[in-house]
């Protein structure tokens, strides 16, 4: 192998595909994802593991002081600020020989954390979740997927079932004594104490 091709081999990944594939289009925190991560090559490698790379990211506008040469002054600006609320890197396949030729679909399935944000978008801030399929090599630069944007979703609560509640009119009768008002089913004053004679 010449020189040149050695170097080129290290800054570029091998000439294979990975893409993923789901049986539907959004998800609810705490259930699995399952999907495929579907393989193939036209150049013969070592990986080291197959995997599925997800996060959750939620990003928030803010105001940020900042010096500005031109003004000489410091100056408020919008920006955004992201921030990584959730990251796994589940394999699929332990290291392989993949060949010239080589296709391949691997089953995989991810639970969505329970405690997990759902998918969220406003003028001021967004949840977003990512995920992408990684075929991993060393020494070379990795073969990785288009990055999907997945739709989760917080789960439906269930139901409230109350029990019938029965409402009571209490009727209310002065006290003889004292004038303070008092439940007619009382026997005593809840006030002064006397006895109820009526």
């Amino acid at each position: 192998m010449s020189f040149f091709r050695k170097i080129k081999d290290k800054l570029t990944p091998p000439k294979a595909n990975v893409s993923l594939k789901f049986g539907k289009d959004g998800f609810v925190l705490g259930e699995n994802v399952e999907g495929e991560l579907v393989v193939s090559s036209d150049e013969e490698f070592e990986a080291t593991e197959m995997r599925c790379e997800i996060q959750c990211v939620e990003e928030a506008k803010g105001i940020k002081r900042t010096y500005d040469e031109g003004l000489r002054r410091e100056v408020e600006r919008e920006v955004w600020e992201a921030a990584t609320l959730y990251s796994a890197k589940p394999t699929v396949s332990d290291p392989m020989h993949i060949t010239r030729g080589f296709t391949k679909t691997f089953p995989f399935s991810l639970n969505m954390p329970v405690g997990g944000r759902p998918t969220y978008k406003s003028i001021d801030r967004k949840v977003t979740w990512y995920i992408k399929g990684v075929i991993a090599i060393d020494g070379r630069p990795d073969v990785t997927s288009k990055t999907m944007e997945i739709q989760v979703a917080q789960p439906s609560a269930a139901p409230v079932v109350r029990e019938k509640e029965v409402i009571r009119e209490v009727v209310m009768i002065p006290c003889k004594y004292c004038g303070a008002l008092m439940p007619q089913t009382d026997t005593a004053c809840p006030n002064c104490g006397a006895r109820r004679t009526a």
